[in-house]
């Protein structure tokens, strides 16, 4: 699980957030200060830095402009201040996301997953082509293709069998594909996601008389390769 380093001088909330990160699996870091916060930001590895305005020793907007010299790694900035002005610097200088604090703590988990998972992205090799049997998804026209048969998905179908494709063979949960087709925009509403399976199921496994998208009970979908 990803590494998150925490830069807060204020200590309950700082505890707070870190006590709900570790709840959710994650590896947490925390400085109390914008020099420390700095340091660790740059040489501790991290995966994503929550970065409060206000700190001692260096503000968050300087700390965020530092660390944008010599890494991409995604921040998200948080404040007590609802000044536009500071949203825009913080944007200005790097940050990926703005929260301000009081703040649900769903919502931060929800758009540290979006951050990640937009990370992540980055990373991943240029695959083109995605295909099982008969079944081929081109990702650079975003078409799909049973035989010589062109299927019409919507966005969201496609982002969704896109995804399966990718992960063929594992067991992929509801709340996964809604972090990771629907971003937080669906927060807590996994019927979405059987939803949008019935339709690829409709246009797919129906019509072609095959078993792509198999339900895995009390977790959630797999696609797995044909033997």
């Amino acid at each position: 699980m990803a590494k998150i380093l925490i830069i807060e001088d204020e200590n309950k909330i700082a505890r707070f957030v870190e006590l709900e990160l570790k709840y959710e699996g994650y590896e947490v870091e925390i400085a109390s200060d914008g020099r420390t916060g700095l340091e660790m930001a740059l040489h501790d590895n991290v995966d994503l830095v929550l970065l409060d305005i206000m700190l001692p020793g260096l503000s968050g907007i300087e700390v965020c402009r530092r660390i944008r010299l010599e890494s991409r790694v995604p921040i998200i900035m948080l404040t007590a201040k609802d000044d536009v002005t500071d949203k825009v610097a913080g944007l200005d200088t790097g940050a990926d996301d703005y929260m301000t604090k009081p703040f649900a703590i769903e919502e931060l988990l929800a758009r540290i997953r979006v951050a990640l998972n937009r990370q992540s992205k980055l990373h991943q090799p240029k695959v083109d082509i995605l295909q099982i049997g008969e079944l081929k998804l081109n990702l650079t026209s975003h078409s799909a293709f049973y035989g010589e048969d062109e299927i019409v998905l919507t966005k969201k179908e496609f982002e969704l069998l896109e995804y399966l494709l990718k992960n063929r063979n594992i067991a992929i949960t509801r709340e996964q594909l809604l972090n990771n087709v629907w971003d937080y925009e669906y927060l807590g509403d996994t019927n979405v996601v059987d939803v949008y399976v019935r339709y690829l199921r409709q246009k797919i496994d129906d019509k072609y008389g095959i078993r792509l998208i198999n339900t895995v009970r009390g977790v959630g979908y797999i696609i797995k390769d044909e033997k």
